[in-house]
């Protein structure tokens, strides 16, 4: 992460919201932003102990940071969210969509609600928070959603998760279109198999397994990191990718 404010895209005075912050690929793109001179306003849905050792981090960095309890699959919180943000009056020159999960499940034991609940954590959260932090975009500004390769390779047990990851796609082309004349750019970050804490979280047995199995799908050998992601995001956020929207970028190490 201290290479993604190394690499010369520094964010010195931009604000930026990333939902979904507090672990994983989210937690990669927080830290390398303040690092990189950012402001940024994140949130959490559960507290725990990587919330409060997130906000440590932030605490050390220097800049205006906010780590905030709001679920962005909810229209009430994310209304309390972006108000925070508002509130400021110093407005957003990014949206980073992040937050999402779910739950490998058979397609023919993939009930309603799983469905649902797939679609409003990873889709719909999305547009909500989109939606309601407009206002406070403006010209130069820009938007990344979080997608994923799933929606190119498709995944047996994913068919809830692929299908939003692909809608969101469909949703980035869209909104890059309709938002270009406002000079807003819009784009897709699609991540391939990414080491986090959750592989860190398994039996070393297992974990090793899956390193190597995962690894020896991509061209590059190895597995992507967060700070993978997070140099790709920091640069489609920055000036440098003033001419780029409405694109899906992969970064995959080629699968």
């Amino acid at each position: 992460m201290e290479a993604a404010a190394r690499a010369g895209r520094r964010l010195q005075g931009r604000r930026l919201l990333v939902t979904g912050g507090s672990r994983g690929i989210g937690r990669g793109i927080v830290l390398a932003a303040a690092r990189a001179g950012a402001d940024v306003v994140t949130c959490y849905r559960t507290p725990g102990p990587a919330v409060a050792s997130l906000e440590q981090e932030l605490a050390r960095t220097p800049g205006k940071h906010q780590v905030l309890r709001a679920d962005a699959a909810d229209a009430a919180d994310v209304d309390r969210l972006v108000a925070e943000c508002e509130a400021s009056g110093d407005g957003l020159h990014a949206v980073v969509n992040n937050a999402g999960a779910f739950r490998p499940t058979p397609y023919a034991d993939l009930g309603d609600a799983d469905w649902a609940a797939t679609l409003q954590g990873n889709l719909t959260a999305a547009h909500l928070v989109t939606r309601r932090a407009l206002p406070l975009l403006d010209t130069g500004s820009s938007v990344v959603n979080i997608g994923s390769t799933v929606a190119f390779l498709g995944m047996a047990g994913g068919v809830h998760y692929t299908a939003v990851k692909a809608a969101l796609v469909g949703m980035t082309r869209s909104l890059a279109r309709e938002l270009g004349p406002r000079g807003i750019r819009v784009n897709t970050v699609s991540p391939g198999r990414i080491a986090t804490e959750a592989l860190d979280d398994m039996p070393e047995a297992d974990a090793e397994r899956e390193r190597r199995m995962f690894s020896s799908f991509t061209a590059l050998g190895r597995l992507g990191t967060v700070d993978d992601i997070a140099r790709t995001v920091l640069f489609l956020v920055s000036d440098h990718a003033a001419y780029v929207t409405g694109q899906n970028i992969h970064v995959d190490g080629c699968v």
